[in-house]
């Protein structure tokens, strides 16, 4: 038996209350890691990166596991991610050269390792070196990296369909977006001969964009229990792969498995890493792709009836436009912030079970401006932290009070102002067609687009 069993245990039984708590979530996968224990610490480590999607440290740990595993092919799709930034950082180059050199791609580790010494000198590894070519590579920017075919590793189909129990009374606020889903996606199902009758059917899709942690996961995951839909959620790692041609297989795949499970809500998160504008791609493989899915969307050789297509994006401008025509993601809703009442909401719901004392919501919620559903849900995690901390001593559970909450929240910074500055300047100069107009009336800019209508 493993000396950290006890301890596992431990950090199982505090996930279980506080189940978003990413440090904890991290400290148990790393713990599996190095027991050895690489299924349960993957499983992990993805679960602590739907909390923490941007978290590259979990990614590269992540990417290790899978190393560990002998499936370079899989690590290699996360590190391309973090490659594909303007300026990856030296030790993701390093990452990569190794992941390379295990794959038998010489030329690409050594272009990967000289970038990341030329970066960060100290991380000069004498024994990858020695594996390395001898003669001198050029030295490419990450953008130009290409990334080669390594063997196939027979991997399961991508993504898993769920029966999501929760539905829209489970979320706080959003009613205006609640009732666009309701009509474009719930009401075709739930009254199919008023909508045939008017000629329209069951599909089609909609795309949700606006600052991380504002709950546009969450909403598509309800919107699948308010229909007792199937659902089935695709992440960047489930679709491309380093086969030519094997990332447009996998995305048929999902297509085809949700066409084959209908009713069936097929979501797309991070939508602009698969439908980025292919005037912007410079290889050709992720430019096949893209018309992939746009193939797959129009359904040109299959019927999408029955498919209701969710997407979601912190980054709209990044996407294709062809994928905003009719028949594809012809609805874009912005997702904004809370409200005070949808923070009220959020709070109520995110404390339902849990031993509390009568908690003023609305004061919790003023003082709670500008935060984000991901940031409520950050503070309920640290008070119960602190909570628990006291029931230890105390050897039974002590309940959460208003105050409790008022503090952690004056330590908390709104983590969604950084993406308004983004969207802002997108809003005023880009906003073609009024794309962006409900990002100018958030901002109480209207008017100030250039090219708004």
């Amino acid at each position: 038996m493993s000396n950290n069993n006890e301890l596992i245990q431990s950090l199982r039984a505090a996930l279980e209350m506080t189940p978003s708590a990413v440090p904890l979530r991290k400290h148990l996968a790393d713990l599996l890691l190095a027991d050895g224990e690489l299924e349960e610490a993957i499983k992990e480590y993805r679960r602590a990166l739907d909390f923490a999607p941007q978290d590259d440290e979990i990614k590269l740990t992540l990417v290790e596991a899978y190393r560990q595993q002998n499936k370079p092919n899989v690590a290699l799709v996360i590190v391309e991610e973090l490659l594909r930034r303007p300026e990856p950082q030296a030790n993701v180059l390093i990452v990569a050269a190794r992941l390379y050199l295990q794959t038998g791609d010489e030329a690409q580790a050594a272009s990967a390792y000289q970038r990341a010494i030329a970066q960060d000198p100290e991380l000069a590894d004498d024994e990858l070196a020695h594996n390395l070519p001898q003669e001198p590579q050029p030295v490419q920017s990450a953008g130009d990296l290409v990334f080669v075919p390594v063997e196939s590793e027979g991997e399961a189909p991508p993504g898993d369909l769920e029966c999501p129990k929760i539905a829209f009374k489970d979320v706080g606020g959003m009613e205006k977006l609640k009732e666009e889903i309701r009509m474009k996606i719930i009401y075709p199902l739930t009254h199919p001969e008023i909508y045939k009758a008017y000629g329209k059917t069951a599909g089609g899709g909609i795309l949700m964009y606006g600052p991380p942690g504002c709950g546009k996961t969450y909403l598509a995951r309800a919107t699948a229990g308010e229909v007792k839909a199937h659902f089935l959620a695709v992440g960047l790692h489930d679709v491309l792969d380093m086969w030519l041609g094997k990332s447009e297989q996998n995305l048929h795949a999902v297509f085809e498995l949700a066409r084959a499970n209908t009713p069936c809500v097929l979501f797309f998160d991070e939508v602009d890493a698969l439908g980025a504008s292919r005037s912007d791609m410079r290889h050709h493989g992720i430019r096949h792709v893209i018309n992939q899915f746009l193939s797959e969307m129009d359904g040109v050789q299959t019927s999408n009836e029955g498919v209701l297509i969710l997407a979601a994006t912190n980054a709209p401008w990044y996407v294709d436009a062809a994928l905003r025509r009719p028949g594809r993601f012809d609805r874009v809703l912005f997702v904004p912030p809370p409200d005070a009442q949808a923070r009220a909401a959020i709070l109520e719901i995110l404390l339902a079970g849990k031993p509390i004392e009568k908690m003023d919501y609305k004061k919790l919620a003023r003082a709670a401006a500008d935060f984000s559903g991901a940031d409520l849900r950050g503070v309920v995690d640290v008070a119960i932290e602190n909570k628990l901390r006291q029931a230890m001593q105390a050897g039974a559970p002590q309940p959460l009070a208003t105050d409790d909450l008022q503090a952690v929240i004056k330590t908390v910074r709104p983590t969604i102002k950084e993406w308004f500055e983004t969207a802002r300047n997108y809003a005023i100069y880009s906003n073609v067609g009024g794309i962006y107009n409900d990002v100018l009336d958030y901002l109480k800019l209207s008017g100030k687009g250039l090219f708004s209508s």
